[in-house]
């Protein structure tokens, strides 16, 4: 299993979290952003930079992804799309998205999207916290133990 990291927009509260993890189990892991995202120095992170462009760090994950690999990303038009090859997705809060609740989240993701494009003003999502870096060290936790172990 390769771990792949969206680097756009990735939390600084949840890169300590993953670079444990990393170098605990000896994870392959990529980092894909269009910019220079430092996780943390280990023997088992690639940085990739890849061409700006607002789906170029997404495509290429999509590329490099195989079945049963893991996807951190908060983006979730990218995680329907690892779905879809087979491979596990995991959003900054700790969300496990899957075959069962992605088309779900992809319809809220549009209808909400939608509203913004019609003008109406909405609050966004809420301001990244501790809790959620909790949650996500859980989840992340709970799929290495059931899939890497």
């Amino acid at each position: 299993m390769t771990l792949f990291i969206d680097g756009d927009a990735f939390p600084n509260l949840l890169k300590p979290i993953v670079l444990r993890s990393i170098e605990r189990l000896s994870l392959q892991t990529k980092v894909i952003a269009n910019k220079k995202i430092n996780i943390g120095i280990s023997k088992h992170i690639e940085y990739i930079i890849v061409e700006q462009g607002a789906d170029e760090a997404d495509n290429h994950i999509v590329n490099l992804c195989t079945a049963g690999d893991l996807v951190i990303t908060a983006d979730i038009p990218l995680a329907d799309r690892v779905i879809a090859k087979d491979a596990h997705a995991i959003d900054h809060r700790g969300e496990l998205f899957s075959i069962d609740n992605i088309k779900q989240y992809l319809a809220m993701r549009n209808l909400m999207e939608s509203i913004r494009e019609s003008g109406e003003l909405t609050s966004g999502p809420k301001p990244f916290s501790t809790k959620d870096a909790h949650q996500f060290a859980n989840q992340l936790h709970r799929f290495l133990t059931k899939y890497y172990s």
